[in-house]
């Protein structure tokens, strides 16, 4: 395993731009106001050769435990449990804080190799806070701004002696794996958790954990950035052991109410999660039932071409629960009459209650949303749907359909190739996609079918 490193500091003091420089990518959220980040991010990060994992924290705030700062703070602490070093972040141009001194105390105390991090050094307005911060004793700090870039490879400088001998095993045995021909495994089941702020969300994947990794409370809107964690999911009842990218989200609420930029932010960050996953589970509130804003997340989940499927949590509370779950039945059918039939399942992220049924049909749905049809077979069927019911011939003209070719999966793309395609009503595309869907597998699966005609040589440009 690759070396990992935690940034530790106070708010606003730029560790999600550290965090952000070392991966190379703008995946934290980063914004002026302090407490942007809450739960804990990790990245694969690279400086010059070295690989580690990078995590990037909360702000560590002096709050009562049960606030949400404690709670934050307890988080950041937790983090630092098997990390191999730690970047202790101060802003250099603030100077030094007492809580930067609460922090540096607590750090001492630990075990952990400490790297104190001096940012927002560039220019002499750092200089000051550069040399008071040798009152922490936490050695020599490095000056640095991840705004800017500088100061990287003084940081790689301090990490080397620290993780350096680590990080080169960790490279030696990947290397020796490829040589000696292992196949690579096949990736982990991509799972994004979707829905309204304050379904539980963060709640059903520390559930599914068996840990507190994410953070959760009674207040609504506590996740912001879309947060990756990889886990190893087994199966009670084959017992194989399948791995799994769970990926927590920030609720989304109707437009109109999203008006502050850290939340407009944080709802595009959940949209781009939504990008990257293979399945979303669109999760509902029990005792809220479905709501018109729930059918808009779903819609977007297809439009995006994302196996959906749809949890109703909070079921230990539920009331009259067979008139609900068959209501939500009904209404999802209505409202996405695209793809009938999504899988609907009743959880309970307090007790476990079917969240094992969940992850098996999650995989199995996967399955159908990779799936390639042999041309052959597409086209026997292609037939027999023709057959069964030819397509119309509007002004006595008729619309022939020569034959179907799948272009694509993960969503299932096709092509149907024939001529007049232009006068083919939306009615008949429907009846192929959804003979496509019930006959060839691919069930609750978005599809799309392209049509294609080819172009009259004879015709004036």
């Amino acid at each position: 395993m690759k070396p990992q490193v935690i940034i530790i500091g106070r708010p606003n003091v730029g560790k999600s731009t550290l965090f952000n420089r070392l991966v190379g990518k703008k995946l934290a959220l980063v914004d002026d106001q302090p407490g942007v980040t809450r739960d804990r991010r990790m990245g694969d990060a690279d400086i010059a050769g070295m690989a580690f994992t990078i995590v990037d924290t909360a702000g560590w705030e002096d709050d009562d435990p049960e606030t949400l700062p404690g709670r934050m703070r307890k988080q950041t602490e937790v983090s630092l449990e098997g990390a191999d070093a730690a970047l202790f972040v101060i802003d250099a141009r603030a100077g030094l804080t007492p809580l930067d001194e609460e922090i540096g105390r607590w750090l001492r105390g630990q075990s952990v190799p400490v790297v104190l991090v001096a940012n927002k050094a560039e220019g002499r307005a750092g200089e000051g806070g550069v040399l008071e911060s040798y009152s922490l004793g936490l050695g020599e700090p490095i000056a640095i701004s991840a705004e800017h870039g500088e100061g990287v490879a003084d940081l790689f400088g301090a990490l080397w002696p620290i993780i350096g001998a680590k990080a080169e095993a960790a490279e030696t045995a990947a290397e020796f794996a490829l040589s000696e021909g292992e196949e690579a495994p096949l990736g982990p089941l991509k799972l994004a958790i979707v829905g309204r702020p304050n379904a539980g969300k963060s709640t059903l994947i520390n559930r599914l954990l068996g840990e507190d990794r994410l953070l959760t409370g009674p207040e609504a809107g506590i996740t912001r950035d879309s947060i990756a964690v990889d886990w190893q999911w087994t199966d009670p009842k084959s017992g194989d052991v399948r791995d799994v990218r769970l990926i927590d989200t920030a609720g989304m609420r109707k437009k109109r109410n999203v008006v502050e930029k850290l939340e407009k932010l944080s709802v595009a960050d959940a949209r781009r999660a939504v990008d990257f996953a293979e399945v979303v589970v669109l999760l509902l509130d029990a005792t809220q039932g479905l709501e018109h804003q729930d059918l808009k997340i779903a819609d977007m989940v297809l439009q995006e071409g994302r196996a959906l499927m749809v949890a109703i949590n909070k079921w230990d509370v539920a009331e009259d629960p067979s008139k609900l779950f068959n209501g939500i039945r009904h209404a999802l059918d209505e409202g996405l009459a695209q793809v009938r039939g999504l899988p609907l399942f009743a959880v309970s992220a307090k007790t476990g209650k079917g969240l094992d049924d969940l992850l098996r049909a999650a995989f199995e749905l996967r399955e159908s949303w990779s799936k390639r049809v042999p041309t052959a077979a597409l086209n026997r069927w292609f037939d027999d749907a023709l057959e069964a019911n030819p397509p119309p011939a509007p002004g006595g003209k008729r619309i022939k359909l020569r034959y179907i070719t799948q272009a694509g999966n993960r969503p299932p793309r096709f092509v149907v190739f024939g001529t007049r395609l232009d006068m083919l009503p939306k009615s008949y595309e429907r009846y192929l996609v959804n003979g496509i869907r019930k006959n060839l597998g691919f069930d609750a699966v978005p599809v799309r079918v392209v049509l294609k005609s080819p172009k009259n040589p004879y015709a004036k440009d």
